[in-house]
């Protein structure tokens, strides 16, 4: 039995890049990120390429194997990929209409910290993302992992002064025992 979309409400999981070297083979003959498969095992979906449209597989501490849509493009290293973001964004835009069009809820997960202001120009993970396709963000930290009410404070303190979409970030904890 799936453990999401049991509701009637059709769920989809969508992680618009990932860093994984583990990955799986989907239905459409793609590769994305091992996480993002057993997400769309979990809500009873085949995986499915445009669930991780962006799937970067480090080859060596300085460069990664970029595969969009399922499909080795190049390697690159940071550089190049930060170059390469603005045609990126437009396939991660194309997968997530695509599982809008089919679903009643997309659940979107980040990647890293959302409060990277060094990595904000052309974010295509996380707020940036968020930004783009006007989604609602829900910040998640584990109280028992320590710090983490100096941790939330400090993110939303930087999200506040570099996004407009700070206003909508939500608090929750969650803790490990879950």
């Amino acid at each position: 039995m799936p453990l999401a979309g049991t509701s009637g409400v059709s769920v989809a999981p969508f992680k618009p890049q990932n860093m994984a070297l583990n990955s799986v083979v989907t239905a459409d003959g793609g590769e994305i990120g091992r996480a993002q498969a057993v997400q769309a095992l979990a809500a009873g979906l085949a995986p499915h390429t445009d669930m991780n449209p962006v799937l970067l597989k480090p080859n060596t501490d300085k460069c990664a194997q970029v595969i969009i849509h399922g499909h080795a493009i190049a390697n690159m290293d940071a550089c190049g990929f930060h170059d390469y973001k603005s045609i990126a964004l437009k396939a991660v835009l194309e997968s997530h209409s695509r599982l809008i069009g089919k679903y009643d809820k997309i659940i979107v997960e980040g990647a890293g910290s959302p409060a990277e202001i060094n990595l904000r120009a052309n974010d295509i993970a996380n707020m940036g993302f968020a930004e783009a396709v006007d989604c609602p963000v829900i910040l998640i930290a584990d109280i028992d992992r320590g710090g983490v009410f100096a941790h939330l404070a400090g993110t939303l303190a930087l999200l506040r002064n570099v996004n407009k979409h700070a206003s909508r970030v939500l608090l929750s904890t969650a803790s490990a025992a879950i």
